[in-house]
């Protein structure tokens, strides 16, 4: 069982921007595609960007955040990291993540950890 620490979330204005991190435990972390998700307060979890594993070469993402959030991954450090540029309202949520098989399979693997608070708001 893999464990998964968030962290980076807060508070920020439209526009602004945030770098989230997820630490992983294991050794076998660049075996896993990595994905961030979300939940917001009412909603189901969303997925919203996926990498793919070993040296992440192919990403996707959902089409509301495409073109602003970019995940990446260290393997060496065993994290995923999901850069947020020109942030809006509607992003604000609890940012988890967590492995799957594919980034086209992207179930998830593991427990989920405690995530991050995200807000958008001025």
């Amino acid at each position: 069982q893999v464990q998964f620490v968030e962290s980076g979330g807060g508070l920020v204005q439209p526009g602004g921007s945030l770098r989230l991190s997820c630490a992983a435990s294991g050794r076998i972390f660049s075996l896993y595609a990595m994905g961030w998700y979300r939940q917001a307060t009412g909603k189901q979890r969303e997925l919203v960007a996926a990498i793919s594993n070993g040296s992440g070469g192919s990403t996707n993402y959902a089409d509301s955040v495409k073109g602003r959030f970019t995940i990446s991954r260290d393997n060496a450090k065993k994290t995923a990291y999901l850069q947020m540029n020109g942030l809006k309202p509607d992003d604000t949520a609890v940012y988890y993540c967590n492995a799957g098989v594919t980034i086209s399979s992207m179930s998830p693997l593991h427990s989920w950890g405690q995530g991050t608070q995200v807000t958008v708001s001025s």
